[in-house]
This record gives structure tokens, sequence and C-alpha cells, in this order.
């Protein structure tokens, strides 16, 4: 029997021809177009960590310290009680208080003033001290004590002049208002203010100066006349108030 034959065929066993190729070649067929996978690489936190130890240990430190200042500071108080000191005007005598047609105040006063230490085991050293009478904001006098020691539960008395020559008044409201009250009235109303520094010694030890204002109110003196002025039996009490500096603010 003939063999059949299949002209459109192809042989048994041999391999489907290409198809779909394109010439010439693109660049993806030129390279190999098989990449390794991307994964991310972890972060190195040694840095960090570094960081982080230091601001442990700062705030630690910083901790640790101001638990001792605590401490040390409430042994000191529970030994040595520290009290403010205290201050007083219990004279204040007018020697003159004139005001011109020109409007020039003259002034004259002698103070007497008790600087009391109310401490058993602390020593108070006191720089000179500078005063300065107001009346309505207006500047009426000026003077200063020396500088001195006040010693334990110990009461020092301050005297000194306080003073003014030619002050002109009535350039602002405050001065319009004094001048009025001094052509108007027997008596104006002042407001002694007295600024120093001091330095606290407690036992051999010695603290850095701190800055003291002290004000005291209430005081009345006579006009155009010389006589003593109002402080009352027991004197006038003043303000303490201790005053530190921050930079550049003043608390």
């Amino acid at each position: 029997m003939a063999e059949k034959i299949h002209p459109a065929g192809k042989p048994a066993g041999a391999p489907a021809p290409a198809t779909n190729l394109t010439f010439p070649a693109t660049k993806p067929l030129l390279h190999n177009t098989t990449r390794p996978v991307y994964r991310p690489q972890p972060r190195r936190t040694h840095r960090r960590s570094f960081c982080c130890s230091i601001c442990l240990c700062l705030t630690v430190t910083i901790i640790i310290l101001f638990l001792i200042a605590a401490v040390a500071g409430g042994v000191t108080y529970v030994i040595y009680r520290p009290h403010r000191p205290t201050f007083s005007i219990t004279s204040l005598h007018v020697t003159q208080f004139n005001l011109t047609s020109s409007n020039k105040l003259t002034t004259k006063f002698n103070l007497t003033a008790l600087a009391r230490n109310p401490n058993k085991k602390i020593l108070l050293y006191y720089d000179p001290v500078i005063i300065s009478f107001k009346s309505h904001g207006v500047n009426v006098g000026n003077g200063n004590i020396p500088a001195f020691v006040s010693p334990k539960k110990n009461t020092t008395a301050l005297r000194t002049v306080v003073a003014l020559t030619g002050q002109t008044v009535g350039g602002d409201d405050n001065g319009v208002k004094l001048k009025s009250e001094i052509k108007s009235k027997k008596s104006v109303e002042l407001k002694t203010q007295m600024d120093t520094k001091v330095k606290v010694k407690i036992g051999s030890l010695k603290t850095k100066k701190l800055t003291i204002r002290v004000t005291c109110d209430g005081i009345k003196v006579p006009v155009g006349k010389t006589a003593a002025a109002t402080v009352g039996s027991g004197g006038v009490k003043c303000k303490v108030d201790v005053r530190i500096k921050i930079w550049k603010w003043t608390v």
C-alpha cells in the first residue's frame, strides 16, 4: 500500500516556528530584564539609641541634683529657720518743704529708720542703701545710708538726711496733681523706697548678694513749715521684697 503524504503538514517532533518576533530587537531584549527583588535595608539605630541614652542620663542627673538641693534647703531651714529682715520708719522730721512761684520744689527731711534682724544664727551684711521719697510718682527727696552689718537678733537704728533742691514740679499730670495738692492742702502723702543689696552669713558660709527693695507707705508730711511727719506711735511698717534677677528680668 502506498504511504500517504501530507504536503501541508510538518514532521513529527519538529519544533514550532517562532512567531511574533520583532526586528530590530527592543532595548529590554538587549539587556537582561531579570533584576533582584528590592528589599529595604533596616535603618541603623545605634545613633538614635546613643542620643536617647544621653538624654536619659541628663534627665536623671538633673532630677538627682534637684532632690539634693531640696534636701539641703530643707535641712538648712530646719537648722537655721531663716526669716526676712524687717524695716520701719520711726521718725521723719521735715525741716523744709517749699514750692516757689516758679514751681521749684526744695525739701529736706531728717529720717530715722530701724532695721531688725530676727534670725538667731544668721548675720546680714548690707551695702549702702539708696533712699528716695515720692509723692504722686514725683521725686521729692533723695538720700543714702552707709553700709552696715545687722547682727543676730538685733535692731539697728539708721539715720540720714533726705533732701532735694530746685526740682521743677508740674511738667506732667503727676506733677500737676502734686502742685495742686501742695497749694491746697497742709500736708502731702509720701512713699519711701529703699534699695540695697544684702549678703547672708550662715555659720562660716556667705551667700552671694541679694537685691532687696523696702517700701513704706502712708507717711504724711506738712507743707511749708518745720514739723514732724505723721508716722504713728509705733512707726510705719515697711514691706521688704527680695528681687532676683534672671538674665534680663528682675522678679
